[in-house]
């Protein structure tokens, strides 16, 4: 992936993308926990993509942003389509492009007319800003080939450190379709639990056919463990990673920031 030269005449779209590519991929380590988190992050996704698609599959990321994993999945040998709705970001996405096949589809997913074209929809770090989970994941399902799969990441709701509310607690979750489809965290509405995640999937006609509860405090740099990042060695972490990602899931549900699954849409008999 080509690392663009920073420019004052971008757009601010791009200017703001830019610190989030120098930390997820070009290296920068001002911020070492989301650095961390976001590769830990992406090891997961691209783990369970490659579980359930070979190169040439057909793959849509969904609110793209800024276009890394589209990129990334490109130069796997994956055939992506890139969507979001800041369709600004597109020209900012071909200046990182150096190989593979990327198709360009802005705007709100919800409009766009891609029933059963996809092998893999990825959807990470959206479905916590949307005001209606339940009709998203029902949406993204339909766009999947028979025996299709969705690849998921989003904020784990039951991390001890999380206040957010439940979706499945929220009487009129349109109250918030004023404030959805914000970026970043500031954006989020809800913060899904494992059992909110197997009722939508339920809903949506999808099976899980895996779920991970990923990074820990220390992989984010969370409660000033931030501190022991820049002395620790990169093992370290890692091991200390792979530690807490093998303890009991009652623990897990609660130690960690990530929830990352695989969901399959079975062919109807």
């Amino acid at each position: 992936m080509r690392q663009p030269t920073f420019q004052d005449n971008w757009l601010p779209s791009w200017k703001s993308s830019y610190p989030y590519d120098l930390l997820e991929i070009y290296g920068a380590s001002d911020t070492l926990g989301y650095a961390y988190a976001y590769n830990n992050r992406r090891k997961h996704t691209l783990e369970l993509i490659q579980k359930v698609a070979k190169p040439g599959a057909k793959i849509l990321d969904v609110a793209a942003a800024q276009g890394n994993f589209t990129l990334l999945l490109a130069e796997l040998g994956y055939d992506v389509t890139w969507n979001d709705l800041r369709e600004d970001l597109i020209d900012y996405v071909k200046l990182k492009w150096e190989s593979g096949l990327v198709h360009y589809a802005p705007g709100n997913i919800f409009d766009l007319n891609y029933d059963g074209q996809f092998d893999v929809v990825l959807i990470t770090e959206v479905i916590e800003h949307v005001a209606h989970p339940d009709d998203f994941l029902k949406s993204i399902a339909k766009m999947l080939k028979p025996n299709g799969h969705i690849v998921l990441s989003t904020p784990n709701g039951g991390y001890f450190k999380n206040n957010l509310p439940r979706f499945s607690d929220c009487s009129d979750p349109s109250q918030y379709e004023p404030i959805q489809f914000q970026p970043n965290s500031d954006g989020h509405i809800f913060l899904l639990h494992l059992d909110e995640i197997e009722r939508l999937v339920h809903q949506a006609g999808l099976v899980i056919e895996e779920i991970r509860l990923v990074t820990n405090p220390l992989t984010n740099g969370h409660i000033k463990l931030h501190h022991l990042l820049k002395i620790l060695p990169k093992s370290w972490v890692k091991n200390f990673e792979e530690f807490t990602c093998s303890m009991p899931l009652a623990l897990k549900r609660k130690l960690h920031t990530t929830t990352a699954a695989l969901l399959n849409h079975p062919i109807q008999q």
